[in-house]
């Protein structure tokens, strides 16, 4: 005998109804998960190769003593959002690295409130893959955590020629303000980067490229 829906629902217990509806909300928050909105979720973005090309760095203004000399300003930069820091947030840490003429300093230890370091690398840039656990310098007074002087660092300078060249196989691995990491290669200290720089070129003006990994971990993969 063939019974109307009407009735044989209203035949069930309270705990019957229970068990019977118990799918169909289960069914309904699975689907609610599925129709989240993707971007609501904060997605971190993949490491990417910036290029930075005559970024100043304290430009030539005047020769005193037979040395050229600047205007004493640093520039500051931000790696993590790849622009230029105004000097009035110079005791932040809004920037990463600061530049004034060959001399590169981090934001950390004498140099600002970061957790900022660096260390030289030899090596070739494109197979660094992942920067070391330990092993950075700390800028202290006297002491950039960047060594300053001709083969030291990140470059070369020949007196003859008064030119400064970056030395190849050089990278720099560089803890940022928050604790991030990039590696650096710098190109060129002379406006417009060129090739063969001579007595005519513009020094004091940076070409680099750079990956910087936004998630924290080492790896630039």
């Amino acid at each position: 005998m063939f019974t109307e829906p009407a009735l044989l629902l209203g035949s069930l217990t309270t705990i019957d109804m229970r068990i019977l509806l118990l799918p169909t909300l289960l069914l309904f928050l699975l689907a609610s998960g599925c129709d989240s909105d993707p971007a609501s979720v904060d997605e971190i973005p993949e490491p990417e190769l910036m290029l930075v090309e005559d970024l100043p760095a304290d430009p030539f203004v005047a020769f005193v003593e037979g040395r050229p000399v600047g205007t004493g300003r640093f520039t500051f930069f931000s790696l993590r959002e790849n622009r230029i820091v105004p000097a009035a947030d110079s005791a932040s840490t809004e920037w990463d690295l600061a530049l004034q003429g060959s001399l590169l300093l981090t934001n950390g230890g004498t140099s600002g409130p970061g957790n900022g370091g660096a260390q030289v690398y030899e090596g070739i840039f494109e197979e660094v893959t992942e920067a070391p656990a330990s092993g950075y310098a700390v800028d202290a007074e006297g002491t950039p955590a960047i060594t300053p002087g001709s083969g030291n660092g990140w470059y070369n300078y020949d007196f003859a020629t008064n030119l400064l060249t970056p030395i190849p196989g050089r990278v720099l691995l560089i803890r940022t303000a928050d604790g991030k990491y990039v590696k650096l290669r710098i190109l060129s200290y002379y406006k417009g980067a060129p090739a063969t720089p001579d007595a005519d070129s513009e020094g004091r003006y940076f070409t680099f490229e750079y990956l910087y990994q936004p998630d924290g971990s080492r790896t630039f993969e």
